[in-house]
C-alpha cells in the first residue's frame, strides 16, 4: 500500500445493522493489527433508511464481540450521493445491494463499486448473506465470510 495515500473504503448493506457494521468492525480490526489505520478510512451504510441513527443489531453485536470485534460505538446511517466521491471502494454485500448502489451511483464513479465476496479465497458463496430473519449460525456464517474476504480486501491494498 503507497505510504502516502489514505484508501477510503464504504461498506454497504441494506439497513447498516447487521452485515456492513460487522464488516465495517472486522476489517478495522484487521487494519489495526497491520498497523495500517492511518492508512486506511473506514465506514459503513445502508442503501435504505430503515435504521438510520440505530445501533447494529444486537446479535451482531453479540457474535462480532464474541471474535473480539467491538462494533457498539456504530450508528447505522444510508448511502449519501457524496460517498460516490468521497471513498475510493464502496463494498456491497450482496448483488442487491450492488444492484442499489449502480442506480445511484454517477458513471464516473462505477468503477469504485465491488461485492464483498468477490475478495475472498475460502468461501464458497458469491454473496454475504443477510442473516437478518435466521438464527445465531447465520451471524456466525456471516463473520466467517467477512473476515475471509477482509483477508483478500487487506492482501489487495497491500499490494497498492
Amino acid at each position: 500500500m503507497n505510504k502516502q495515500k489514505t484508501t477510503s473504503i464504504l461498506f454497504v448493506c441494506m439497513g447498516n445493522i447487521c452485515r456492513s457494521p460487522t464488516a465495517e468492525g472486522v476489517f478495522r480490526g484487521k487494519v489495526a493489527a497491520a498497523n495500517l489505520l492511518d492508512r486506511v478510512m473506514i465506514d459503513s451504510a445502508g442503501t435504505h433508511a430503515y435504521h438510520v441513527g440505530e445501533r447494529p443489531d444486537s446479535r451482531s453485536l453479540e457474535f462480532a464481540l464474541k471474535r473480539g470485534y467491538d462494533l457498539s460505538s456504530q450508528r447505522a446511517r444510508q448511502v449519501h450521493d457524496e460517498d460516490f466521491q468521497q471513498f475510493d471502494l464502496i463494498i456491497a454485500m450482496d448483488k442487491d445491494n450492488l444492484r442499489n448502489l449502480q442506480n445511484q451511483c454517477p458513471a464516473e464513479h462505477q468503477h469504485k463499486l465491488k461485492l464483498m465476496m468477490s475478495y475472498a479465497t475460502h468461501s464458497p458463496s458469491d454473496v454475504v448473506p443477510d442473516p437478518y430473519y435466521g438464527g445465531g449460525r447465520g451471524f456466525d456464517t456471516v463473520l466467517d465470510y467477512i473476515e475471509d474476504a477482509s483477508d483478500g480486501l487487506l492482501a489487495s491494498l497491500q499490494e497498492i
